[in-house]
């Protein structure tokens, strides 16, 4: 596991393993961000950058000291839904840091699209649609996750993750994989 002792990290190739998925929750959304910025590649580029990671092409160490860049690219956006977006592309971003990112990608994707339409039913839908996009490989590196809020070492602890629609879809996917 590199430098990272905590049970959220999970092995470079289970980080890889869920980098994918990552980027397909923060894909489904970034279209909400980019219709408000369209001239801020921060998002695509982290997303992008989270599929060749996922695909070998990128080291971890390189992603680490670049995991911070698409989270500044919320502040291009106008609205909450275009907000959470960007949040989607930086928490896919931080898979190369840290396994648990990739929850969180998926939970800001879920909120994201909740907001856009103003409707929980959107943000359920959302959380279906990604669970189905899980592969086997990817729900199996999931699993081997700490339960949100259980262990501190990591995105999964107590702050901002475990709170609101965040905390609730991220309980949500961990129940059903």
């Amino acid at each position: 596991m590199g430098r990272s002792t905590s049970p959220q990290a999970l092995s470079e190739a289970d980080r890889r393993t869920v980098a994918a998925w990552a980027a397909d929750c923060a894909g489904h959304v970034l279209a909400l961000f980019e219709a408000e910025a369209p001239d801020d590649a921060r998002a695509r580029d982290a997303i992008a950058r989270a599929r060749a990671f996922a695909r070998g092409e990128l080291d971890a160490a390189g992603e680490i000291r670049r995991r911070f860049v698409a989270g500044r690219a919320a502040a291009s956006a106008q609205t909450p839904a275009g907000v959470a977006a960007a949040r989607a592309a930086a928490q896919a971003s931080g898979v190369a840091h840290m396994g648990a990112h990739a929850l969180g990608a998926a939970a800001y994707a879920a909120k994201a699209a909740g907001l856009a339409v103003g409707k929980p039913d959107a943000t359920d839908a959302e959380v279906a649609w990604q669970l189905a996009q899980l592969s086997p490989e990817a729900r199996a590196a999931l699993r081997q996750l700490p339960p949100l809020g259980e262990n501190s070492s990591g995105p999964l602890g107590a702050g901002l993750l475990a709170s609101g629609v965040l905390g609730e879809v991220i309980r949500r996917i961990q129940a059903c994989l």
